[in-house]
């Protein structure tokens, strides 16, 4: 198959991304309004047999401080056949586009899984002193194909960080947590629980505690229980016009694209979460809780009602977004992967983000720049 690949409108991109079982949630044409600080453009695939569309991407223009080049992102994209034989034929064509635009350097992230672990692989992982990170657990499920894509990538002159893109930076997760949907039902969902989220789930609802959504007009107590969080957890926070923003644009694109949950008892709000859907895909991308309350386990009532809405939706997946892949009990991530574990879902490994350096000297420039942020 032969390619021709040319900025296309928001229309088709949008159309192309509906007519798909799911995408990433920032490969839709409207995650370019909410990163609305970066130029955009929408790139399209085309067979040249048959003229039609076979793949998108939403690409992210960064540019350099002083000067006219940038830095092309394209996050948890393209939305292409990345287990095609002809993988080259469908990155020369983009390289070279986004070189004539101006881009000193691409930065990509495939939407290829690689390796998955089973929940009860993680605990006794957990349990084993000698296991350190996921990578020392042997994966339950493994996927030959993304090896190849990986070795392609290598031989056209892709690049990988150090680390292989591991762990938590300013780029997307490698290690994310997921719940599959597809083909089980809601009870066989709740049956995984591990014990302690069954009983936490019951003992919310003892207590009383209602799950309601929200809407626009309730992200001013989003952000009060965010900024709580962002204080206990040490991180700083994006401001409230951030999810205004994105709460305007992906609704705005699609009704049901965005979510806002809290969770409340005695009419006090204690827990939130901010959810995404594309197709099939379900995120809980945001979370934020009280220091008060924690007894009656809002976020556990959350998580469940959550899940049942995505399950509702015809989701095959419920994502709970990234991890870190230490297992390592001093961690100061560990905590959020004890959680998420909870849910008797699988870990998942993305073959991590990959750059092409266009301009060698401006690429190993910014490296150093980012290294010293």
């Amino acid at each position: 198959m032969s390619l021709t690949l040319r900025t296309i409108s928001r229309e088709q991109h949008l159309a192309y991304i509906q007519s798909l079982l799911a995408a990433s949630h920032m490969q839709v044409p409207a995650w370019a309004d909410v990163k609305a600080e970066w130029r955009s453009e929408n790139l399209g695939w085309f067979d040249d047999r048959t003229g039609q569309l076979v793949g998108v991407g939403l690409v992210l223009y960064r540019q350099l401080p002083k000067i006219k080049r940038y830095l092309a992102y394209l996050p948890e994209g393209p939305v292409i056949n990345w287990f095609a034989p002809n993988l080259q034929e469908w990155m020369e064509p983009m390289l070279a586009h986004l070189k004539q635009q101006g881009a000193f350097s691409v930065k990509m992230g495939p939407p290829v899984i690689i390796r998955r672990w089973d929940a009860t692989s993680i605990k006794k992982g957990i349990q084993d002193p000698d296991v350190k990170r996921l990578r020392d657990i042997e994966a339950d499920h493994i996927e030959p194909r993304a090896f190849e894509v990986a070795d392609k990538l290598r031989r056209m002159g892709w690049q990988q960080g150090e680390d292989g893109g591991a762990g938590f930076g300013d780029v997307q997760p490698r290690y994310v947590f997921q719940v599959p949907l597809a083909n089980r039902s809601l009870e066989e969902v709740h049956k995984n629980f591990n014990q302690l989220w069954r009983r936490n789930i019951k003992k919310a609802e003892k207590a009383g505690v209602e799950v309601v959504q929200g809407g626009y007009h309730d992200l001013e107590e989003w952000q009060r229980l965010y900024e709580i969080t962002a204080v206990r957890d040490h991180f700083r926070p994006r401001p409230l016009s951030y999810f205004q923003r994105m709460w305007a644009a992906l609704n705005n694109e699609d009704p049901n694209r965005m979510r806002l949950y809290f969770a409340r008892h005695n009419g006090v709000n204690l827990s939130a979460a901010t959810m995404l859907v594309v197709g099939g895909h379900v995120w809980y991308s945001y979370g934020a809780s009280d220091n008060i309350g924690r007894e009656v386990r809002p976020s556990n009532a959350m998580q469940w009602a959550m899940l049942r809405d995505s399950y509702a939706l015809g989701a095959t997946v419920y994502d709970l977004r990234g991890i870190s892949d230490s297992l390592d009990e001093s961690d100061h991530l560990f905590g959020l992967i004890q959680f998420k574990v909870g849910t008797g879902g699988q870990a998942a490994e993305y073959l991590g983000e990959w750059d092409f350096p266009l301009n060698k000297l401006l690429h190993k420039a910014l490296d150093i720049y980012m290294s010293r942020r």
